[in-house]
C-alpha cells in the first residue's frame, strides 16, 4: 500500500505557515514544518492540526526545528529568510538570505538527498541559484518559485480591469522575478479572445508596468511585511503538480542549459512539473520587444550571481 506523500516547508514565518495551510488542506499528503527558533512551527503545526476537524482535511501535520524530521520528503519548499521592508529591494536582502539558504540547503542535503526542492526565497533567482550550488541535485530537483505568482498577478489585474472571472484568463510571465519580469499580453487571452483584441495598448501596458511591481505594491501597503497568500498559494501549485503527477505546464524559474540561449542561471520559463520535478522546458517563439525584455531579465538576473560568486557563504 503506498504511503501518503511527504511535504515539508523550511520556515514558519508567514508564507512558510500558509504554504503548511494550503498542502494540508488540500490534502497533498503529511506536512512537515521546520523552523530554526524553537516552538515557532510546533505551535503553528499544532494550531493548524486543530483546525483539520473544522475543515475536514486529514493530514499529519509535524512541527520541529530539527532538520532530522525532513527526512524522506517528497518535495521540500524553502522560505526561510528574511522578507523585504518599505525601501529595500530585492537585491538587499542578498547577503544575509544567501548564507541562510546555504545553511538551509545543507540540512536538506544531509537528510532528505532525494527531495524535489522548490525555492520561495528572495531574491528568487539568486537563491535558487544558490540552493543548487550547495544541493549538487541535478537540475530536475530545484526548482524556484516566481512565474505563477507574477503571472497571477498579471491575471488578477486583468481580470479586475475587464469585470470578468480569473478563471478565464490565461496568461504568463517569463525572466527573472523582480522589476525586469517579462509578462506576456501577446499570448495572453480572455476565454480564448487574444487580450489585445479586448484592451487598448495603453492599458495593457498600465496592467503590465503594476504586476512587474505588484510585490512592492503590497509591501507598501503592509507596511512591515510582504506578501504571502499569492507567494505560498503558488510553491503549493508546484508542489501538488509534482506529488500529483499532474504534468502542468507551469512559469517557473528553471536552470537553464541552453534554453533561450541561456546556461548556469534560474530563469522564468514555461515548464513542465510531474513527479521527477521539471521535466521539460517549453521555449515560447519571442518577438524583438519580448527578446530585448527577456535579455534585460537575463543581465540582471546574472548581476546577481555575479555578486554572490564574490561572497563568503559557508
Amino acid at each position: 500500500m503506498k504511503q501518503r506523500a511527504k511535504l515539508s516547508v523550511i520556515g514558519a514565518g508567514f508564507v512558510g505557515s500558509t504554504c503548511a495551510h494550503w498542502a494540508a488542506a488540500k490534502e497533498l499528503g503529511n506536512v512537515v514544518l521546520l523552523d530554526i527558533n524553537e516552538g515557532a512551527a510546533q505551535g503553528k503545526a499544532l494550531d493548524l492540526f486543530e483546525a483539520s476537524p473544522v475543515e475536514g482535511f486529514d493530514s499529519k501535520i509535524t512541527g520541529t526545528a530539527d532538520y532530522k524530521d525532513i527526512a524522506d520528503s517528497d518535495v521540500i519548499i524553502v522560505t526561510a529568510g528574511l522578507p523585504r521592508k518599505p525601501g529595500m529591494s530585492r537585491d538587499d536582502l542578498l547577503a544575509k538570505n544567501a548564507q541562510i539558504m546555504t545553511s538551509v540547503c545543507k540540512g536538506i542535503k544531509e537528510h532528505a538527498p532525494d527531495s524535489i526542492v522548490i525555492i520561495v526565497s528572495n531574491p528568487l533567482d539568486a537563491m535558487a541559484y544558490v540552493a543548487k550550488e550547495v544541493l549538487g541535485f541535478p537540475r530536475e530537483r530545484v526548482i524556484g518559485m516566481a512565474g505563477i505568482l507574477d503571472s497571477a498577478r498579471f491575471k488578477s489585474f486583468i481580470a479586475e480591469e475587464l469585470n470578468v472571472s480569473v478563471k478565464d484568463i490565461q496568461a504568463f510571465v517569463l525572466g527573472g522575478h523582480g522589476d525586469t519580469m517579462v509578462p506576456m499580453p501577446r499570448h495572453c487571452s480572455v476565454g480564448g479572445v487574444p487580450l489585445m483584441e479586448m484592451l487598448s495598448e495603453q492599458k495593457i501596458e498600465a496592467l503590465v508596468e503594476r504586476t512587474r511591481k505588484g510585490g512592492a505594491e503590497i509591501v507598501g501597503l503592509l507596511k512591515t511585511g510582504s506578501a504571502y497568500y499569492a507567494p505560498s498559494a503558488s510553491a503549493v501549485a508546484m508542489a501538488e503538480a509534482i506529488i500529483k503527477d499532474q504534468k502542468r505546464i507551469l512559469p517557473c524559474a528553471a536552470y537553464l542549459n541552453g534554453e533561450y540561449g541561456v546556461d548556469g542561471l534560474f530563469i522564468g520559463v514555461l515548464s513542465q512539473l510531474g513527479s521527477t520535478g521539471l521535466e521539460k522546458v517549453v521555449e515560447v517563439k519571442l518577438n524583438d520587444k519580448e527578446r530585448e525584455g527577456l535579455n534585460h531579465s537575463i543581465k540582471a538576473v546574472q548581476t546577481l550571481i555575479e555578486k554572490i560568486k564574490t561572497m563568503e557563504l559557508s
